[in-house]
């Protein structure tokens, strides 16, 4: 079993899955990933900013990594106040039963995070487990962790973003139907609604990559309002996909922004927008 956050499933996390799968694999056992769900953001705002990567999103993901089961335990006032011994006992041990555990050196564990790795190696005897501490994963000499990749998000610095997770910073969701301006002016695109947990980088265009059943394709994606088109407008993730006409209306896709091109500007009529996609487009295509 390994524990976290999980976060974007970073590079350092992948690290510890990687290591808890090998443990696994050679001990003819099941790797287990065990991360916190908050009902009640309100109530525990510290556990509940926009997240990196949704619990959605990172279900594929661990999937992905080869875990064999996924336990999304329910942080309520019972776990945030329970002791670190009684979350040893009554959660690694008696609920799940675990014979290895793996976390970063950085755990922190039971009420206030009083627990750490010390106090996981000193119960491992008592309890019937190994634990497994790892060394945090670093990158340019810097610990990889998920305040950092939040500030690069943050920032738009997406190749960043990228190198960090180890894996395509994206946003996924279900195709809805817009206003088809885009389609009135020669530019359909492919529109999701990204969730409200979700952490999104800057108001903008970006080159991107989209995935869906038919394959993987490039494009532009908008992040924002569309200010030029919508007052008031709610935020949308808008993809106009190269080479690709299909209706795929209620399909689930995976937007990837790779590079901020420019922030979202409001343009002073529809065809000064149309004459800056044909750039921005222009632009994108030689990226690619």
């Amino acid at each position: 079993m390994t524990l976290g956050k999980f976060d974007g499933v970073h590079m350092g996390h992948r690290k510890l899955i990687d290591r808890a799968k090998h443990i696994a694999i050679i001990n003819n056992m099941r790797l287990a990933v065990f991360t916190f769900k908050v009902a009640d953001g309100k109530r525990y705002p510290y556990m509940d900013s926009r997240q990196i990567t949704t619990f959605r999103e990172r279900e594929r993901i661990f999937e992905e990594l080869g875990a064999d089961v996924l336990i999304e335990f329910p942080f309520d006032d019972g776990i945030a106040d329970m002791e670190p011994l009684s979350f040893i006992e009554n959660i690694l041990k008696e609920k799940l039963n675990a014979a290895f555990v793996v976390v970063g050196e950085d755990w922190r564990f039971g009420k206030g995070g009083e627990g750490n790795c010390d106090l996981l190696k000193a119960s491992q005897k008592i309890y019937g487990f190994e634990a497994v501490v790892m060394e945090k994963e670093r990158h340019d000499g810097r610990e990889i962790g998920s305040s950092w990749v939040r500030d690069e998000i943050r920032e738009g610095n997406m190749e960043t973003v990228n190198v960090l997770l180890g894996h395509p910073y994206t946003i996924c969701g279900t195709v809805v139907h817009g206003n088809e301006i885009g389609r009135q002016m020669g530019f359909p695109t492919v529109n999701i609604i990204p969730g409200r947990d979700k952490l999104l980088p800057p108001n903008g265009v970006y080159t991107s990559k989209i995935t869906m059943s038919e394959g993987e394709f490039y494009g532009i994606t908008n992040v924002g309002v569309r200010p030029t088109v919508t007052k008031g407008g709610i935020m949308t993730v808008e993809t106009f996909v190269f080479d690709f006409c299909k209706d795929i209306y209620g399909q689930e896709v995976a937007v990837c922004p790779i590079h901020f091109q420019r922030p979202e500007m409001r343009f002073q009529s529809k065809e000064a927008l149309m004459q800056q996609l044909s750039r921005d487009i222009e632009f994108a295509k030689s990226f690619f």
